[in-house]
């Protein structure tokens, strides 16, 4: 699997293109003007990419930016946890909170939860159900190559922010220490937002995971 990053709109949000063969998806859609549509648009047409449908980690307003567009020019649907719906519903309060703009976001067409299984081609990515951040977070794991996608759940040196909408630090901690920790310390972690890390770094640096007051009981 080749999995190419962007980093996207004024959060510095990241976006991916997951491809296997020609087969590809799109997680999380954080383009938010022309210029930025265009470089993930145009990387997917060199490529020769057909893209299958798009995945969101999580419907905060900085991963969701390019939803429409990207759904509109390619022609997809898009999967997301179901308990993240009511803040795709509410996209442009979310917008309007942080001064920002947003296009209205379509209907997802289905749901994934915890152990649903998405086919790149030949890849399998695995559904993990990492609430905390959002309770729809949910990250997409690769046993095969060793990578996880986790969206704002774990960053390297932190972890995502806890007081949004139904965020909640305690389940954070459960969702790193009981979903993202036992898949292996040299797995990669590929996260919403700043450069690729590993378990194993952030079990060794990361000081909410080295500091056992907020390892969850």
């Amino acid at each position: 699997m080749i999995i190419q990053s962007f980093t996207f709109n004024p959060f510095q949000t990241n976006c991916y293109v997951c491809a296997d063969g020609r087969s590809a998806v799109v997680i999380d859609p954080a383009s938010a003007d022309e210029t930025e549509h265009r470089r993930v648009l145009d990387y997917i047409a060199d490529e020769g990419l057909v893209v299958e449908q798009v995945l969101l980690t999580h419907a905060h307003v900085d991963h969701i930016f390019g939803l429409a567009r990207v759904c509109q020019e390619l022609e997809v649907p898009f999967s997301m946890h179901r308990e993240d719906v009511p803040l795709l519903e509410h996209a442009e309060e979310q917008a309007r909170l942080f001064g920002v703009d947003i296009d209205s976001p379509p209907s997802p067409g289905s749901s994934l939860g915890e152990s649903d299984e998405v086919t790149v081609g030949e890849t399998t990515l695995r559904v993990l159900h990492t609430p905390g951040h959002s309770p729809g977070s949910i990250s997409f794991f690769n046993a095969k190559e060793k990578v996880v996608l986790c969206g704002d759940v774990l960053f390297s040196g932190s972890i995502g922010r806890t007081d949004l909408w139904k965020g909640s630090l305690p389940v954070l901690m459960q969702s790193v220490f009981q979903k993202l920790v036992p898949l292996g310390s040299d797995v990669r972690v590929l996260s919403g937002h700043g450069p690729e890390t590993t378990i194993e770094r952030e079990l060794a640096t990361n000081p909410f995971l080295t500091d056992r007051n907020y390892r969850p009981a």
